[in-house]
Formats: structure tokens, sequence, C-alpha cells
């Protein structure tokens, strides 16, 4: 899946992208219009994820991966999420599951750390709701899914294990 700034997505499966050598130019992977760039590439590891969009704005939502339908590379695009006034441009899609906490980083160095499951699931032609309460004059630069959470769920459990085991000696 690529993701534009200007809200558009475009899923496609990754064998529509014939292999080529490292000098090639490669296939286009998606139109883009006059001053919009990609912003985001995700590879989906399955249709149970959801893909967490934000504008620089502070708003966002959660869409699960199922609405993104499959079409050919190179088109413009679905609406991923409305860009307005109020959203502004898109700044970051990462893949997000239920149990997945994220952390949302704005360009005057504040950080806020928030569980997936209090963002809403809506469709993808929304505006969102708010993700970060932002100061005057401040944008939201990025929003990265926690990595740690994984690795402490793995310490947790290799410790309730090794716990359970000493129990029972």
């Amino acid at each position: 899946m690529l993701f534009s700034d200007a809200g558009k997505a475009v899923r496609f499966d990754e064998n529509d992208v014939r292999p080529m050598g490292r000098e090639a130019r490669g296939v286009r992977g998606m139109q883009l219009e006059a001053g919009q760039r990609v912003i985001a590439l995700l590879v989906a590891e399955d249709e149970t994820q959801c893909v967490l969009t934000a504008t620089e704005n502070g708003y966002g939502k959660r869409t699960p991966i199922v609405e993104y339908t499959r079409h050919g590379r190179g088109t413009k695009g679905m609406i991923a999420i409305q860009t307005s006034e109020r959203n502004g441009k898109v700044v970051a899609a990462c893949l997000v599951r239920t149990d997945d906490e994220i952390m949302l980083i704005t360009d005057t160095g504040v950080l806020v750390r928030t569980r997936v499951s209090e963002i809403r699931e809506l469709g993808r032609a929304t505006q969102g709701v708010t993700l970060i309460a932002l100061d005057q004059g401040a944008v939201l630069g990025g929003v990265q899914r926690v990595a740690e959470s994984d690795a402490q769920a793995a310490a947790d459990d290799a410790a309730d294990s090794s716990s359970a085991e000493d129990g029972d000696a």
C-alpha cells in the first residue's frame, strides 16, 4: 500500500511489480498530482490489521485494511482520510493491531504515547477524531508503532513460564 500526503491510498499485490535490476528506474506505484508526495509504504501481513492515518493538525483514525480494496498500481488511489482545512495534510500511515501502542510526535518535541484501542475505528472517507491536542502553531510530525510493547510482552511471558516451572519443582 502507498499513501500520499493528500489522503489517497493505493493497494496492490506485490506481484504486480516485476523484478528489476538495481539500476532500473522502477514502475509507477501511484499517480501523484502537482505538489503531492508519497508519505508511506506499508506491507500488510494479513487482513486483520488496521491502517492508522494521522494528519498534521492532530486528527486521525483507524481503518480496517479490508476497506482498502486492491486495484492496479499507477492509479491516483482511493480516499484514505479526508484532507481539509481542519485536518491538514496526512503526515503518517502505519499498520497497527488493537493491542498495539503508538507514539505521536510533534514538531515542537512533544511526545504522547497512547493505546491503539483508544482510537475509534472509522471508514475510509471520514475526517477522523482528535489524536493529540496541539499547541498553537505546532503540527504533528509523525506517528510510530511502539515496538517495546512486543519485547516487553515476550519478556513477561518468559518470566511467567519460568515462575511456573519454579513452582512445580
